[in-house]
């Protein structure tokens, strides 16, 4: 929490007229270029990443699909990791994001603007219609992001179970699928005070539809986890 004031205080000149122009774009989303509405709240990402004075290394950036719909997959260690993703991500993304976020102010309207969906995992209808829903907006050529842990994980860098149902979006749409490894997200708002931290993001190599042809969603969840867990394992023990 203190990170977080200290992300507000250092950006108080900015936030008015920030907040003002991301409201003006969650209303009328469609009233604007969607590579508009991603560069502002890019902008006012980069600058809270700063003011938190966290430290994002970032590589892979190159795997990254230069056209057409792709889908993100990410191990998930806390509220940082959205942020963390969106300022590296060199291409607009939405994101489906449980319904306890969706509606908090700032989260609600970054979510507006990004065209980004709630989840209700305990109403399967409604997680199956989200699902429909990204996969078509994969299929027209945008792009999202989701955790399949479908929760953070309460251990750092361990990961829990993925859920094979969020990656019915990749299957039924046959785009390719980014796997991302996050590495010490969790340390931005889990550790007290407001020193610098550093935070890895690494994009991984896509896997193309060719490649998972025939697999079914809960194969294509235990080969994006493997390829994640192999990354954070070489991370790890890089840094002992």
């Amino acid at each position: 929490m203190n990170r977080i004031v200290t992300m507000v205080l250092k950006n108080m000149g900015m936030v008015p007229g920030a907040w003002f122009k991301l409201c003006r774009y969650a209303k009328h989303p469609d009233n604007y270029p969607e590579a508009e509405r991603y560069a502002h709240i890019q902008y006012i990402l980069r600058c809270a990443v700063k003011g938190g004075n966290v430290d994002l290394q970032v590589d892979g950036q190159e795997n990254i699909p230069a056209e057409g719909g792709f889908m993100l997959y990410s191990n998930h260690q806390g509220m940082f990791d959205v942020l963390a993703i969106a300022v590296t991500c060199g291409r607009p993304i939405g994101a489906v994001l449980k319904k306890e976020l969706y509606n908090i102010p700032f989260v609600h309207q970054i979510a507006l603007c990004t065209k980004s969906f709630p989840m209700d995992r305990q109403d399967v209808r409604q997680s199956l219609t989200v699902i429909q829903h990204v996969t078509q907006e994969v299929k027209d050529g945008r792009s999202y992001l989701i955790f399949p842990e479908g929760t953070r994980s309460r251990k750092g860098n361990e990961m829990l179970d993925f859920h094979a149902g969020s990656f019915r979006c990749a299957t039924k749409s046959g785009c390719p699928v980014v796997p991302i490894a996050l590495v010490d997200s969790f340390k931005v708002l889990d550790q007290p005070g407001s020193k610098p931290v550093s935070v890895q993001v690494h994009y991984l190599k896509p896997i193309t539809a060719q490649e998972y042809a025939g697999m079914k969603p809960a194969e294509l969840a235990m080969l994006v986890k493997e390829r994640i867990q192999e990354k954070l394992d070489a991370c790890l023990k890089e840094a002992e």
